[in-house]
């Protein structure tokens, strides 16, 4: 979406005037139509609750123009965010361009760049396949106009203008079907959508994968007819030298469990199982798009779960790269096992201070908290704090679990030095345990559960149903609060 800011009202197909809760006198007063604004409010029972919309249309000089009294709550940054997907949402298939007045209220730059981002976020859509749909459905919401804004405001926007292309790509690779998007469609996606961004590349095959010792993602990856990958994208906006961050993400771009079979309902939702790694990718773009002072590489493992006679078994035992064991016990519990050695990949070869990885690893993390947060576990106390603070401020929620000895003594194997799965109780930090064996002494690090976010029954502020990009906003504020000066 093309979103501009001018110092006086554009001629639109809308005029959109945001209202704080009871302030309606003041956005309409002494504007033409007043009375029909107000007749159209109490019609609504519109009070300016924050993404609440009033629609009318007024007359003057001969013509009739289309206008959306806009809620915006108490006037903080999320209620601008709710407000602006809110206006999207109402005119996406219906009208071709917005104006949005701000005359009346006095936004912070902030929230007119939470406004704008959420105006082209919510825009997203993937209607690659739908060959039939009716004209009046297809979307044509393609311009807005922000006038009045306060200084600064634009630049907001270009910061989450660069968040909302990472967005894009993101949620498109978690949309698309798995026999379009597996490991190498992912990487070409990827790289053709990061070209010239000025991100440093690297990419493993299977061979060069085997030479390392990566018999843990491997083993995930040898059922399938698709080659596995490592993709990493590194981003040096600080200058020369190893990265202070790593993000690393689960890309399981379809997973059927394996020999442990998954039902047959809901197994098609198993393509966004790269969650994880489309949340890395889009992180990453988003980073060099704005040319972020930081110096972050993502890495991300990437392969098919499936079930064919070359799989591997409950029972067999797996060498990780970094020399450690693996019992098999159940083959549904694989994101841990391309995790491992994608953590152990980047800490040998590049050696950052902190690790954050993102993966919808288990079942339980949603029977835990739903689809309202991620779950969030950390060896480093001020880490985790981190997140959480990034997680409030981005709108990407996360809760914190915790991690003991004692939990982590739950997944010790009697043959080998762990084993992939713990018992049916604590399902979600035992898996996180299991990854933070590999992870080495001084080196902070958090996991990050998103099961229960990557995909939406429901439509939210910034995203319809269907793919969110959740991780995105969050790894970039993260970065921005924490590792740029």
């Amino acid at each position: 979406m093309k979103i501009e800011f001018a110092a006086t009202l554009p001629v639109a197909d809308a005029l959109v005037i945001p209202v704080q809760k009871n302030g309606l006198d003041t956005a309409i007063g002494g504007r033409s139509g007043q009375e029909v604004l107000a007749a159209a409010a109490a019609a609504a029972r519109f009070e300016g609750e924050a993404g609440a919309i009033a629609e009318a249309f007024v007359g003057a000089d001969g013509a009739v123009n289309r206008v959306l009294l806009l809620g915006i709550g108490d006037g903080s940054e999320t209620d601008w965010e709710r407000a602006g997907g809110a206006v999207t949402a109402r005119l996406l298939t219906n009208a071709i361009s917005a104006a949005i007045d701000l005359g009346a209220v006095q936004p912070s730059p902030a929230a007119v760049g939470r406004f704008a981002g959420a105006l082209a976020q919510r825009a997203w859509r993937i209607d690659t396949y739908r060959t039939k749909l009716p004209e009046k459905q297809k979307p044509t919401f393609a311009e807005a106009t922000i006038v009045g804004a306060p200084d600064g405001a634009e630049a907001a926007w270009q910061h989450n203008f660069a968040v909302t292309g990472g967005l894009d790509l993101t949620r498109t690779l978690v949309a698309e079907p798995p026999n379009v998007v597996y490991p190498e469609t992912f990487v070409e996606r990827v790289l053709a959508s990061v070209d010239g961004l000025g991100l440093e590349v690297t990419v493993l095959g299977p061979d060069e994968m085997r030479e390392l010792g990566m018999g843990a993602l491997l083993g995930v990856a040898q059922g399938s007819a698709r080659e596995g990958r490592l993709l990493a994208l590194k981003w040096s906006g600080k200058g020369a030298g190893d990265p202070d961050l790593a993000l690393v993400g689960k890309g399981v771009t379809f997973d059927t469990g394996g020999i442990s079979l998954k039902p047959g309902p809901g197994m098609e939702d198993m393509k966004w199982d790269m969650g994880g790694a489309g949340a890395v990718v889009g992180a990453m773009k988003a980073l060099a798009s704005r040319k972020a002072k930081a110096n972050v590489i993502g890495v991300c493992g990437l392969v098919e779960n499936m079930p064919d006679g070359n799989a591997i078994r409950p029972g067999d035992i797996l060498t990780s790269m970094s020399g450690q064991t693996i019992e098999v016990l159940n083959t549904d519990a694989e994101g841990r096992l391309v995790l491992c050695d994608c953590v152990t990949w980047v800490q040998r070869t590049h050696h950052p201070k902190a690790i954050v990885d993102l993966a919808t690893l288990t079942g339980a993390m949603i029977i835990s908290l739903g689809n309202e947060h991620a779950g969030v576990f950390a060896n480093d106390d001020a880490l985790a704090d981190q997140l959480l603070a990034a997680g409030r401020a981005s709108g990407d929620l996360l809760w914190r679990f915790p991690m003991t000895d004692a939990y982590n003594k739950l997944i010790d194997s009697p043959i080998a030095d762990m084993k992939n799965v713990g018992p049916r109780g604590a399902g979600s930090i035992t898996a996180a345990q299991f990854i933070g064996r590999f992870v080495e002494n001084g080196v902070k690090w958090a996991h990050l559960d998103i099961a229960g976010m990557v995909w939406a029954d429901k439509a939210g502020n910034t995203y319809d149903k269907g793919a969110t990009g959740f991780g995105v906003r969050l790894l970039d504020r993260f970065v921005a609060d924490n590792y740029e000066g």
